[in-house]
């Protein structure tokens, strides 16, 4: 079988651009509004949203990355389920999407494409969004993801600025699929329990979140749960409290940062949420690490509590800051 994860240099979305650097990029482009723009780049969020009319809103995103497992049919799947994910993660729902790819065609044969398409038709299809063609352009590294169109009810969005104090934080998947996916990279193991993470779809949690009336949720993905809390945090301004041991992780994942399987953009994601960090005695490094993995196709992190999710933690009043204890 061919190794897809060893045409790339990175994978998944520990691939993505640093929080900070990125931060630092947007805040020298200055992007055109609209009067019916509700959600765009200023606030970090999932997915850019405008209003069609008082009942009616479209959610846009586009999301794509180099292989992150070497299956491709499964890189399709995962790949697709992360990028539907955006528009579930503003409480909207899918409705067509378009296929982005980049493909070596002089290393890696079409046929292996076709089955990147496949998984993430597959999972579209499981979704209930539609497919209609897409873009594909000869690249140095093999990418694959999808631009996603969905439909909201503009007062019923989810919002990274919308957090309140005094609610608890939930997480709807376990963290550990960076590590996983890093030490699949290096050694060629297989970790179905990674996979069946990160193909599991956010549509449920998140009709979930709607109905029960939840206001800021976010995913969690290349950023990490500390990336994505601490900017939900800032654009809301509100501070958090975090327990340690409450965050569900991956069989095998603790044991993946003890062996030293840690991507480059798991530790900036770190080294980027540090400062905004509040640590206790008896939460060491290797626990930072985990709730700093850059994941792929990562569940939500609500305001509030959904069935299924485990609380983690809660919003408190004060600074954008999170509090760690055991």
């Amino acid at each position: 079988m061919v190794r897809m994860t060893q045409y790339a240099s990175g994978g998944g979305c520990a691939c993505k651009v640093p929080i900070g650097e990125l931060t630092d990029l947007l805040a020298g482009v200055d992007l055109p509004g609209h009067p019916d723009l509700l959600v765009g780049a200023d606030t970090g969020d999932d997915a850019a949203v405008v209003r069609v009319d008082g009942d009616r809103a479209v959610v846009s995103t586009v999301d794509f990355f180099t292989p992150v497992v070497d299956d491709p049919y499964d890189w399709g799947r995962i790949a697709a389920a992360n990028a539907l994910s955006d528009v579930w993660a503003m409480g909207g729902e899918p409705v067509l999407a378009v296929n982005v790819a980049g493909w070596p065609r002089a290393t890696l044969p079409l046929d292996l494409l076709a089955d990147v398409l496949r998984g993430g038709a597959d999972v579209a299809r499981e979704a209930g969004c539609a497919v209609a063609g897409g873009h594909t352009i000869v690249s140095p590294e093999p990418l694959y993801g999808m631009a996603v169109t969905g439909l909201a009810h503009p007062d019923r969005l989810l919002r990274k600025d919308a957090a309140a104090p005094g609610l608890p934080l939930s997480l709807t998947k376990p963290l550990g699929t960076g590590v996983l996916n890093t030490r699949h990279k290096r050694t060629g193991e297989v970790f179905p329990q990674a996979v069946e993470a990160m193909t599991a779809l956010n549509g449920p949690a998140a009709r979930d979140a709607v109905a029960a009336g939840v206001l800021a949720a976010t995913d969690v993905t290349g950023f990490g749960l500390l990336g994505h809390l601490v900017t939900m945090l800032r654009a809301s301004g509100v501070g958090a409290r975090l327990g340690v041991g409450a965050v569900p992780l991956l069989e095998g994942a603790r044991e993946a940062v003890r062996d030293g399987f840690v991507s480059g953009g798991s530790r900036r994601n770190l080294e980027w949420a540090r400062p905004s960090l509040d640590v206790v005695e008896g939460v060491g490094e290797d626990d930072l690490v985990l709730l700093a993995d850059a994941q792929t196709s990562g569940g939500l992190l609500v305001v509030g509590e959904v069935p299924g999710g485990v609380v983690i933690g809660e919003t408190v009043a004060g600074a954008p800051r999170v509090a760690l204890a055991r």
